[in-house]
């Protein structure tokens, strides 16, 4: 991982992004047209951070994720390695959102390898997407997903169970097939 400051050829950062003194991007990482990278966040390497993504300071981004357009990742988010984000997926990482808080404190999100959010997904913070998990298009998650489950909705509800290639493996929402 390199520093802005020092950043390897092999990082392409086009040149209407912004990526902040400060911010570190593996190296194979591209970072897209508007995208904006806040000091102090991390991304991996391998990456694709697409037009007018923004992800903010002191998120960690792991290897290989796939960042789609107009995502905001906000302070308190975590993405590990091979995550699939989605278009227009919201994070949040705030409860209850006021303009002037003064006891405000970010709520953090965990969404772990390998776990796929859909196009204009919601996630409210507070919650862990589970290893491999899939959520659908369009949903709203306000609680925990399970690893390799699938979910989709508002709210979004358990459908069934996928497998890492993606594949739905079984419809059966309360058993989740044997992994491995």
């Amino acid at each position: 991982m390199t520093d802005t400051n020092d950043r390897s050829a092999s990082v392409f950062v086009h040149p209407t992004a912004d990526v902040e003194d400060g911010a570190k991007v593996g190296d194979g990482t591209k970072v897209w047209h508007l995208a904006h990278i806040r000091s102090s966040a991390q991304v991996g390497a391998g990456c694709v951070i697409g037009r007018n993504v923004y992800v903010d300071a002191q998120v960690t981004v792991g290897d290989r994720v796939k960042i789609q357009n107009n995502v905001s990742v906000y302070q308190g988010v975590t993405i590990e390695d091979e995550v699939f984000v989605g278009p227009c997926a919201v994070f949040t990482n705030d409860f209850r959102p006021r303009a002037q808080n003064p006891d405000w404190t970010i709520t953090p999100t965990m969404v772990r390898r390998g776990a796929s959010i859909g196009a204009n997904a919601t996630l409210v913070c507070g919650i862990e997407v589970g290893e491999y998990a899939m959520i659908a298009a369009g949903s709203v998650v306000t609680r925990d997903v399970k690893p390799y489950q699938l979910v989709a909705g508002n709210p979004a509800r358990p459908k069934g169970w996928v497998d890492e290639k993606g594949e739905v493996v079984s419809r059966d929402v309360d058993n989740p097939p044997h992994q491995g």
